[in-house]
């Protein structure tokens, strides 16, 4: 028998960021990892339809797992929806994953900070609360990517990318002035840090590209921390970790990547 499991969640497979951070400090965890790929790209939704899509999916994912607690590995729907995941499910403790703005200011030298993000992420009022609480003597330049999340799932499912699309999508962040450049970014959807050996290569100079995956999973572990063990519930046959697909179709690309992740598919 084992306590109950965390789950991990995500428009995709970006989460696997996480998830990877997550087991180093937890190895004697149980993960459930749902990539919502049903209803992937996030970006291409509306705000209120989307906000009730994922709070509906909860709904099922809490009832049918019932994990100690629910990481949201995706920006986007965390800037979304975080809080009214929160309401909805007052008893289940969520981390919700936003912009390292904060840290990203706190180490900027030159001053000048980009937001690598997704569109809708880029567009959210909360990733401007952040940019005007933290980090109010930096210029934060907000960079909004179509594609770089589909082209880091083209990238872990088939090996290749195309590096000149990586380096126009990235082109953006890099920014001089007054003899001062760009010295962060800040990697603000977790699909790109798998993309981040090639932003190196195709960026116009060397900048520190912040992922905050490794924060998030001792967010997730200090919280764990503070749930009363008597508090658990109903303590679970022991099992695999296990990848759920929301559309319930996989690939033979997607099926090897999960389980080269340890993933069995649900």
């Amino acid at each position: 028998m084992t306590e109950r499991p965390i789950l991990m969640f995500d428009s995709g497979i970006g989460g696997l960021t996480v998830l990877r951070e997550a087991r180093v400090l937890m190895p004697d965890r149980r993960f459930i990892y749902v990539a919502d790929d049903a209803a992937f790209p996030y970006g291409a939704w509306e705000e209120p339809a989307l906000r009730t899509h994922i709070l509906e999916l909860f709904a099922k994912l809490l009832d049918r797992f019932t994990p100690a607690i629910s990481v949201i590995a995706c920006n986007t729907a965390s800037t979304l929806v975080i809080d009214a995941l929160r309401e909805r499910f007052p008893e289940h403790p969520f981390v919700g994953m936003v912009p390292a703005i904060k840290p990203a200011a706190e180490r900027t030298r030159s001053g000048l900070v980009s937001v690598l993000a997704t569109p809708g992420t880029v567009k959210r009022q909360y990733t401007r609360d952040l940019i005007s609480k933290w980090a109010q003597k930096c210029h934060v330049r907000l960079v909004g990517s179509d594609n770089l999340a589909g082209l880091a799932e083209i990238y872990m499912r088939e090996g290749f990318v195309d590096e000149e699309a990586v380096r126009a999508e990235i082109a953006p962040c890099f920014v001089e002035h007054d003899a001062l450049r760009t010295d962060i970014v800040v990697l603000a959807c977790t699909h790109y840090p798998f993309l981040a050996n090639r932003m190196r290569k195709t960026a116009p100079w060397p900048v520190d590209w912040l992922d905050p995956a490794e924060a998030i999973a001792r967010r997730a572990l200090s919280l764990l921390a503070d749930i009363d063990p008597t508090s658990r519930g109903e303590m679970l046959p022991e099992g695999p970790d296990l990848a759920v697909f929301t559309s319930k179709r996989t690939d033979f690309p997607t099926r090897r990547l999960m389980q080269g992740f340890g993933l069995a598919m649900s």
